[in-house]
């Protein structure tokens, strides 16, 4: 029998669940609240709540179900199935797949939420046919996920795939929220980018961008497309450090794709032609010869797909 597994995206704001068959089909969703208000054991319990609702929902038996996949936002501790804290989720050292395998009686198996979506891009998204693959996502921060021989890689303590903290402006750079100077978010993170756009209207560059209401990152990237110099400025500096990143971690990691995910991952050659071209100028001639760069095509689903394939294994 074919196996069916249930996996869980775990946000602050939101639970999203999925029913998943072993060739990597969503065949139910669901999305609740999260409630994080009502504090650890309200949200472990609408965690088993949701599982089982989705499963319902793809009219499957729970007796059928192989496991739970889920992903976590947080620092864990994988020997211990331990979450010792989550950003917007009220847990400390909270022994979430003891938790949740005594609400459902079926194995649980949890990742890191950044991880998960590389691995679902992996296994039935952008980096589909290849074993090792690093993900990118470009959002409020740059997100991201290592994959060697079709597995996580997470480092010595989870810490692994920290992309948006590689330094690229040391000298010059902006303080990021971790405390260093110039990391690669601070300027090519989609919120980077708007916030950078921003700075130029209110210096009083001539721009087409005064004349948009509600800036957003996707306008930026369409009047740089447009020929505005300004947005194209502002493109191109963060194109061009996003570039000098994936070849220090090309050279590093040797990969076969890199997978862009985030919303400007949608923006065409406007991205994906400069990001080629300053790849290219950093990274070594064989490195530049196994890789290539290719868009997320999993959009909110990779994070369900990832936990589910935590359940199904590398087979």
């Amino acid at each position: 029998m074919a196996r069916k597994v249930v996996a869980i995206d775990v946000g602050g704001t939101f639970l999203k669940a999925a029913a998943v068959t072993e060739s990597g089909q969503i065949v139910a969703k669901e999305q609740w609240q999260t409630e994080a208000e009502k504090g650890e054991t309200a949200v472990l319990d609408r965690m088993a709540g949701i599982a089982k609702a989705v499963s319902e929902k793809a009219e499957w038996n729970w007796e059928d179900v192989a496991g739970v996949g889920l992903g976590v936002p947080g620092f864990l501790d994988f020997d211990k199935g331990l979450c010792e804290m989550s950003p917007n989720l009220p847990w400390k050292n909270v022994f979430i797949v003891k938790e949740m395998e005594s609400r459902l009686g079926v194995p649980v198996k949890f990742e890191n939420d950044a991880n998960a979506a590389a691995l679902g891009e992996a296994w039935v998204g952008g980096g589909k046919g290849h074993r090792h693959m690093i993900m990118v996502t470009l959002g409020t921060g740059v997100g991201g996920g290592i994959v060697i021989g079709g597995k996580i890689y997470r480092g010595a303590n989870g810490m692994a795939g920290e992309i948006g903290h590689l330094t690229v402006e040391p000298d010059h750079g902006e303080l990021c929220n971790c405390g260093h100077i110039g990391c690669l978010e601070t300027i090519s993170s989609a919120s980077a980018i708007l916030r950078a756009a921003k700075k130029r209207i209110e210096k009083g560059e001539p721009t087409s961008l005064r004349e948009v209401g509600n800036l957003t990152t996707k306008d930026v990237f369409q009047h740089a497309a447009a020929g505005d110099p300004v947005a194209a400025e502002v493109i191109d500096y963060a194109v061009h450090k996003l570039g000098y990143a994936l070849a220090l971690l090309g050279n590093t990691l040797n990969p076969e794709v890199f997978v862009i995910g985030g919303g400007p991952s949608k923006a065409g050659d406007i991205l994906y032609k400069p990001l080629n071209g300053y790849f290219k100028k950093y990274a070594l001639k064989r490195v530049i010869e196994a890789v290539k760069i290719s868009s997320a095509e999993l959009g909110n689903d990779a994070g369900v797909l990832g936990a589910a394939k935590l359940i199904l294994g590398s087979s």
